[in-house]
């Protein structure tokens, strides 16, 4: 029989209470889950869509390479000074009241982007949506812990994770032949994802106005509120705030976890935004390269669904972040050996890798008793991740003009990987940030 826990008065001791003591949910699990997965896969198509067509928007806008270059940071930097704000902004006006916003955001931002004639308000407008985007990675964890109970947290965010895949994939894939099926035109290219992103937002809207009619909805914790149904058992009340420590950067946990986030951030974005040229420079075609690049997000769909079940079940996270550690390096050796010669498979073996992305995000809802303590840890683990991250790609394509190749850069993604699996087996253990006092 499931069981609610709720922390005692000195927050270090744990009692069970039945479940008829559960608050009433505001919003039906369907619809909840439909909002997550819908979510998920607009939370990259911004990013990802860019890419492929990123040649025809420098030449049509004048952008310089400098410009060009710096777009693979920007997401990153976004999502970093962005995200700080989500826990903020949550407790003010509600999660799910944010994420609509957050997704609004994105669509106009992506709509206003198509429609951008210079490089200064396409910059502009890209921004504008990756801030939604970044309110948007923040809060899936949280929205997860709020709506659903702890055994159905693994699940539930395997399904997010793989909307996530999926979105990224299609965008990688699906851009250039829509650009072509408009005679060449950049701008519908990319300005079609704005309508996936508004489509998104509509059952955020239902969530948002079924829980007006449910008190117990008005806190950020899925604890809170008033019991309706039994009467007689009290329900627990949110875990007070000195229960996670008043600055997560003391914490040993919520370091592990912000770096090993920011180091499999690194890893993602470098992949996204040099493995087709590290494809092309070693012969393979473009149309070739692009498709590789889709491989490598959409093995993600289906492992994103997975380990994050996998990751709840297990007591110890860290062999699983080994094993995907490893199968980065396995992909960066084949990479510096034979790069055009087994390309489909260095190609799976980048994108099992990038599957510490969903275990990441698994990790953020373990790591934290209550959705209160989970809201910081997600804003401080992801804006501290992403910030870190950032230097990543640049130095890539710097040491890469650098040497004339790819040795040098690969070598240091391996480096990093290592560093990787090293702090994500350090998160992985079975403690709370409430434990580091």
């Amino acid at each position: 029989m499931m069981m609610f826990m709720e922390l005692t008065k000195d927050d270090r001791t744990l009692r069970q209470i039945p479940p008829a003591a559960a608050p009433r949910r505001g919003a039906a699990p369907w619809l909840v889950t439909a909002g997550l997965i819908l979510a998920a896969f607009n939370l990259r198509p911004a990013i990802a869509g860019l890419g492929p067509v990123l040649a025809e928007v420098r030449a049509d806008l004048g952008m310089s390479g400098a410009v060009a270059g710096l777009l693979t940071s920007v997401p990153a930097l976004c999502f970093g000074l962005f995200g700080v704000a989500a826990p903020r902004l949550a407790a003010r006006f509600g999660p799910v009241a944010v994420v609509v916003a957050g997704l609004a955001a994105v669509s106009a931002g992506l709509a206003l982007r198509s429609l951008a004639g210079s490089t200064p308000l396409f910059l502009a407008t890209t921004a504008l949506a990756l801030a939604g985007i970044a309110v948007g990675n923040v809060l899936m964890p949280v929205l997860v812990k709020r709506y659903f109970a702890d055994d159905r947290a693994g699940p539930i965010t395997g399904l997010y994770a793989m909307a996530f895949a999926l979105g990224t994939a299609c965008a990688a894939a699906l851009t250039i032949p829509v650009t072509d099926a408009s005679g060449g035109n950049w701008r519908l290219g990319l300005g079609v994802w704005a309508a996936a992103a508004a489509v998104a937002v509509l059952p955020w809207l239902a969530v948002l106005r079924r829980d007006r009619h449910d008190p117990a909805r008005n806190s950020t914790d899925r604890y809170a509120g008033r019991d309706r149904t039994a009467g007689r058992v009290p329900v627990p009340r949110p875990a007070p705030e000195a229960a996670v420590p008043r600055s997560l950067a003391r914490s040993g946990t919520a370091r592990a976890l912000a770096l090993f986030f920011g180091l499999q951030a690194t890893a993602a974005y470098v992949t996204l935004g040099w493995a087709p040229q590290i494809f092309r420079d070693a012969g393979v075609s473009a149309t070739t390269a692009g498709l590789l690049l889709a491989v490598i997000m959409g093995v993600g769909a289906p492992l994103g669904f997975v380990l994050p079940r996998l990751a709840v079940r297990l007591r110890h996270q860290g062999p699983l972040v080994a094993l995907l550690g490893a199968c980065g390096l396995a992909g960066y050796a084949g990479l510096w050996w034979a790069p055009a010669g087994g390309a489909w498979l260095w190609a799976v073996l980048l994108g099992v890798s990038n599957c510490a992305f969903p275990v990441a995000l698994t990790l953020i809802g373990l790591r934290a008793r209550t959705a209160t303590g989970v809201v910081r840890l997600s804003a401080f683990a992801q804006s501290t991740g992403y910030l870190l991250c950032v230097p990543g790609p640049l130095l890539v394509g710097a040491l890469n003009e650098a040497t004339g190749g790819w040795h040098a850069p690969l070598a240091l993604m391996a480096a990093l990987m290592v560093a990787q699996i090293a702090v994500g087996v350090r998160a992985g253990r079975d403690r709370c940030v409430e434990d580091d006092r």
